[in-house]
């Protein structure tokens, strides 16, 4: 009978396939990512990350007409941040538990590969029991698990093919990274900056899982930039790349954000600590650093420059320019020529008092006397809290509009320093934990459509509760996000007016994405409670939002 059984399921699975064809992904395709409106087989939507469709089916007069078609429950209680690929038909989509293919027009799952876990790795992790999504190619399905380890799935059965140790959890390392295939490399970054670990981004063989190359974002004395850092400080550097990077394939190269510098009593590590808080341009074959960019030099915030780094081509002074864009957590807007490294906008686009600028001609940071009481061991009032600016919820670039839209946070954070012991696997903070946010009396976050350059908003849609969810533009006009109570929105993208919702039933902090298959356009978006600001915040408003991951997929009534 279990014979029969397995030959059963597996004739489903060729049928499956069959009709919708499970080919080789090549790089080609992957290149042509952000204009293929057919699939989404790239995280971010484009190897530029812009989260951007030129899709219009579902536009500004016909979102009030979209429905749900189908919901996927992960059997999940965890934040659910992972963001759906999809390829001929198949939505490929992760929790940290497990990888899941489904059906794109039915909802119905044709696999789903469970990952198991040694006992002690949930206490090892440091801001949500999570994943991020996966990576497409040549038939394999790439991901990252808690432990520390990359794995290649067959994209049409789940079944493993390899599996790659990164790091060791008993020594703070994790991953939640959705990897990145740049070139024919699977690149992947690393958590844990919160440990006392030295931060890396590796580059794998998609075929064999071998590991090419190994570029540590904390450089060892006799390294360049080893000079930042004093003592044996470097060690425990931190510098954690738990966001995937962008991929400009002509001029090929990675940029990929690096984290907060460890601990964040930042007395214990004078110097300006390479490369914490910086982008990181890379070659995808060698992991060789062309250049980079130091976004907050020894940082006690917390300011890690793990986000998205948006890449597009803008008119800029009258000139066509590379351009590379980052919402840092610092709260300044910062706008790059991506060929180089060159600074060419830096602007506030929240509350700001640590800084009062960002020096044009070196880029450094002007700092205040708040910063300076900070390192002196004083009790500060910052803003923006630890959480950012803009944390890690990834913002949306409209090149049809010019704007950035983004989810931004509203709020300060009190910081002291206390003495910083490291213990391996256990927290090298160096910070008083006890009394951390000045809320204020406004809401917590605002939806902002950003203009690059000068970090002013064209409009803000305020939130009581702080949005953690990503954004996703169209030419359709249209801008999708989500709360943390569990709306699905929709917003005019010119002038921020609400234009449908849908309630989820957890709260939402996935990544919302579109394509169109015979001729239906699909909007997709994962539920799900448990992130960030649910562990730290306290909020008692949310007391009432069940956990519960699932998947969502829109599209209008017919």
């Amino acid at each position: 009978m279990k014979r029969v059984a397995l030959a059963a399921g597996l004739a489903i699975l060729a049928s499956h396939f069959a009709s919708h064809g499970v080919n080789a992904q090549t790089n080609e395709q992957l290149v042509k990512g952000a204009t293929d409106t057919s699939n989404v087989l790239n995280y971010g939507m484009g190897y530029d990350l812009q989260r951007f469709s030129s899709l219009k089916q579902i536009n500004k007069e016909t979102v009030k007409n979209l429905v749900p078609v189908w919901n996927y429950s992960f059997a999940d209680d965890r934040s659910e941040e992972s963001q759906p690929i999809v390829y001929q038909g198949v939505i490929y989509v992760t929790t940290h538990s497990a990888t899941m293919a489904v059906d794109a027009k039915t909802g119905k799952q044709i696999w789903k590969t469970k990952v198991e876990y040694p006992p002690e790795t949930p206490r090892i992790v440091c801001c949500g029991i999570i994943n991020r999504g996966v990576a497409l190619y040549d038939g394999k399905v790439f991901r990252t698990t808690l432990d520390a380890n990359v794995i290649a799935l067959d994209a049409k059965t789940g079944k493993e093919l390899w599996r790659s140790k990164a790091g060791d959890i008993k020594e703070g390392y994790s991953m939640t990274v959705a990897p990145l295939v740049a070139d024919g490399v699977v690149i992947t970054g690393i958590s844990g900056a919160e440990f006392g670990i030295r931060g890396f981004i590796d580059g794998w063989d998609p075929a064999t899982g071998k590991h090419l190359w190994r570029t540590h974002t904390i450089p060892s004395p006799d390294e360049p930039g080893g000079d930042t850092w004093k003592g044996d400080t470097w060690k425990l550097g931190g510098g954690s790349t738990w966001i995937t990077g962008s991929y400009d394939p002509d001029l090929k190269t990675v940029y990929w954000g690096v984290g907060n510098p460890g601990p964040f009593n930042s007395a214990v590590r004078p110097g300006d600590n390479l490369y914490t808080c910086s982008v990181l341009a890379l070659d995808p074959k060698s992991g060789k650093i062309k250049w980079h960019f130091q976004f907050s030099p020894n940082n006690p915030f917390d300011y890690d420059a793990v986000a998205e780094m948006v890449l597009a081509d803008m008119n800029i002074e009258g000139k066509p320019t590379k351009a590379l864009m980052n919402a840092n957590r610092n709260g300044f807007f910062y706008v790059l020529d991506r060929t180089n490294g060159k600074l060419l906008a830096a602007n506030p686009y929240v509350k700001v008092n640590w800084a009062t600028g960002i020096d044009m001609k070196t880029g450094r940071p002007i700092e205040t006397e708040v910063s300076k009481e900070a390192r002196e061991g004083k009790k500060v009032t910052v803003y923006p809290s630890i959480l950012g600016g803009k944390n890690w919820e990834p913002m949306s670039f409209n090149p049809q509009t010019g704007l950035a839209y983004a989810n931004t946070l509203a709020f300060g954070g009190r910081y002291k320093t206390v003495p910083a012991v490291y213990k391996a696997g256990e927290w090298y903070l160096g910070m008083d934990l006890s009394d951390l946010w000045e809320w204020g009396t406004g809401p917590r976050g605002h939806l902002k459509a950003i203009d690059p350059m000068t970090g002013k908003a064209k409009w803000e849609e305020p939130s009581d509760i702080p949005r953690f969810s990503g954004v996703l533009s169209t030419a359709g006009g249209v801008v999708f996000t989500g709360q943390l109570t569990g709306e699905f929105e929709a917003f005019d993208a010119d002038t921020g007016k609400t234009l449908w919702q849908f309630q989820t039933g957890s709260g939402i902090e996935g990544q919302p994405v579109t394509w169109q298959q015979d001729g239906v356009q699909y909007v997709a978006v994962t539920s799900g409670y448990g992130g960030v600001y649910s562990l730290f915040s306290g909020d008692e408003r949310l007391a009432n939002v069940p956990p519960g991951g699932s998947l969502w997929v829109f599209a209008l009534k017919q």
